[in-house]
């Protein structure tokens, strides 16, 4: 089996996402078992640390398993889980899931009613411009979380403390994989909509427009809550 060179920093994570592609597409099947650490690493060109944080990763997942003294072995598993995989740096540490949902709501549930205070008419036109994108990109996985992403910024900008910003940049990474897998679950779950993202996202807008730090509070807060339902809705069916 021939692999590609890895080029990305976080070479760890492409070796993941390399092998993860390879059992999604059916070319490691259930019960393969995959080359040894050391081939790997010298086809990936990556180190053999790089290898097992990879293997670690997957087997977290569900997709693999590692027999002492047999070798590591692909797993029977369903479409679900190779369909929504969630960030393979979160994955690997599931339990920062809910640390990292709590966090959103610690920064973003206040952040929106600084916003809700403080914006001014240009605040509200970007935020506008940037919900009339989130409708047309509907049905775009790539496109709708980064636009998804920016809404949330665009609070953050509203709320013109420059700290803010700052802050939620810190942890953009983390944020920007759990709301690619957090769409993708979401527009997956039959409970859910595209239209019901949208409609959150639009209470949000609107309680900032009216300047009503209350409204807004509630309208994140409920977004944020969904987010969570829907997520460890996703993992209680994946253990």
């Amino acid at each position: 089996m021939k692999f590609t060179k890895v080029k990305t920093k976080k070479k760890y994570e492409e070796v993941c996402e390399i092998l993860h592609e390879k059992i999604r597409a059916g070319e490691l099947k259930p019960g393969d078992r995959l080359d040894s650490v050391e081939y790997l690493a010298e086809q990936l060109q990556v180190s053999r640390s790089a290898v097992r944080e990879a293997l670690a990763s997957l087997k977290a997942m569900g997709l693999i398993e590692i027999k002492q003294g047999s070798g590591t072995f692909v797993k029977e598993v369903s479409e679900q889980i190779l369909e929504f995989p969630l960030s393979t740096s979160i994955l690997a540490h599931r339990e920062n899931v809910p640390h990292l949902l709590e966090l959103r709501k610690i920064i973003e549930v206040g952040t929106v009613v600084s916003a809700a205070r403080n914006r001014t008419q240009e605040d509200i036109e970007r935020l506008k411009e940037i919900l009339e994108k989130m409708k047309t990109v509907q049905g775009d996985e790539e496109l709708g979380e980064k636009v998804d992403f920016e809404f949330h910024m665009a609070i953050a900008a509203a709320s013109h403390n420059p700290l803010i910003p700052t802050l939620l940049d810190q942890v953009s990474g983390l944020t920007i994989d759990l709301m690619r897998e957090t769409r993708r679950i979401w527009l997956y779950s039959k409970q859910t909509t595209a239209e019901q993202l949208y409609d959150e996202h639009m209470q949000i807008f609107l309680a900032i427009k009216q300047q009503n730090p209350e409204l807004a509070e509630l309208a994140m807060y409920t977004h944020l809550s969904n987010v969570e339902k829907i997520l460890m809705k996703y993992f209680d069916g994946t253990k």
